[in-house]
């Protein structure tokens, strides 16, 4: 797997950005994911050192309408990597690659 497909997109909500002051940031990552490959990602594409990978699955929510259940928001799986003490990554959308 690409290091450039494992984190899609940073999650911008109040939690997310109350979670980056301590040092952990809330990504949507590719479903066939594991920990080990969101850590070496953030490492490689960020130059950082990772502390610690939580993963989280959200499930689908659905609405009932005239036409029957609809899909309203699809599962996806949500990563919140902790960095080290004293780590940041300035701008989540830039990527530097580090060796």
């Amino acid at each position: 797997m690409s290091l450039y497909t494992i984190i899609k997109r940073p999650i911008v909500t109040e939690k997310s950005q109350r979670l980056e002051l301590e040092g952990a940031y809330t990504v949507v990552v590719s479903s066939e994911s594991t920990k080990v490959d969101v850590r070496t990602a953030f490492e490689r594409l960020y130059g950082v050192q990772v502390e610690k990978v939580n993963m989280i699955t959200t499930r689908e929510k659905f609405r009932n309408s005239k036409h029957g259940v609809q899909v309203k928001r699809k599962s996806r799986l949500k990563a919140i990597v902790t960095l080290k003490k004293g780590q940041r990554i300035a701008d989540l959308q830039k990527i530097t690659i580090k060796d």
